[in-house]
């Protein structure tokens, strides 16, 4: 009686178990039915196209088109003008144009126009900040105090890196998946008295310099020693200007730091060794 009371108890179970698999399933076979409905409505509506990325030699899946990109770049280039104070010192704009535009001359992604700025204060009043970035649509930063502590080549290093991150489309693509198709065609295309635009500017932006992955450093690293390479500045200058950084962080570390923001140093400096070809010392195993 015991063992069929047993028996009884474990069948209701196993039918249960299998009624919560079986809406499991269903469950998920309709969030994937839903997302590919999504994905598909919007290759039919023109919205998502496979395209050829010419910094990182591969098919990326776009939502955005270069024209897009540069709508939502001047977007938030314009609010950065307004919440930042960017150099309007004749040398600073002489130097950083100079050594910028060589580097784009060189750049796989010519489609795109290329901008650089010294920020000299930026929206939380600081004006200390070492650190540098590039939103989409060819816009490039670098704070006033990294820029005065680099030499010639080792600024041209972290315009070529910044360059690099709009060629293989590193912001659009990180904005694609933390923002959304939705949100994010707000932000590129808003009305600038909404403040739904505004706010869509404002993450954006945070999410561009939150920081980038391995994969992404490591590409952008390596378009920087090709384009170092082709207006004959020194690629190695890369090395430099990481261990410059990494000594001027121990002294302090912000929450908004260039190793913050660019992260995998250690790493980054072995792989720019292994591709000069350059000897490996303890530190860099040791380190990475």
């Amino acid at each position: 009686m015991i063992t069929d009371r047993r028996l009884e108890i474990t069948d209701r179970r196993l039918r249960i178990s299998n009624y919560l698999l079986s809406a499991i399933c269903h469950l998920l076979s309709v969030l994937v039915f839903g997302l590919w409905s999504s994905v598909f409505g919007l290759f039919l509506a023109g919205c998502v196209s496979s395209e050829y990325n010419v910094g990182t030699h591969r098919q990326d899946t776009m939502f955005f088109s270069t024209e897009k990109e540069v709508g939502l770049g001047q977007n938030i280039a314009r609010q950065i003008a307004k919440d930042f104070k960017l150099s309007n010192n004749p040398h600073d704009i002489a130097r950083i144009n100079k050594i910028g535009k060589m580097i784009a001359a060189v750049s796989d992604r010519k489609e795109v126009s290329y901008y650089f700025y010294v920020i000299v204060e930026d929206d939380q009043r600081k004006t200390d900040e070492k650190n540098a970035f590039s939103i989409p649509g060819g816009y490039v930063y670098i704070y006033k105090s990294l820029f005065d502590m680099l030499d010639d080549n080792e600024l041209a290093y972290v315009l070529a890196h910044e360059i690099a991150h709009v060629v293989s489309r590193h912001g659009v693509k990180r904005l694609q998946a933390a923002m959304g198709y939705n949100l994010l065609m707000v932000a590129s295309i808003g009305a600038r008295a909404d403040p739904e635009f505004v706010n869509g500017l404002s993450f954006a932006l945070a999410q561009i310099i939150a920081g980038y992955s391995r994969e992404d450093e490591f590409n952008a690293d390596e378009l920087a020693a090709k384009y170092m390479k082709m207006i004959h500045y020194e690629p190695k200058s890369g090395i430099d200007v990481l261990e410059k950084l990494y000594e001027e962080n121990k002294k302090e570390i912000r929450p908004m730091s260039y190793f913050r923001t660019h992260p995998y140093t250690a790493e980054r400096i072995r792989h720019i060794k292994e591709m000069l070809h350059l000897p490996l010392d303890v530190n860099d195993y040791i380190n990475s």
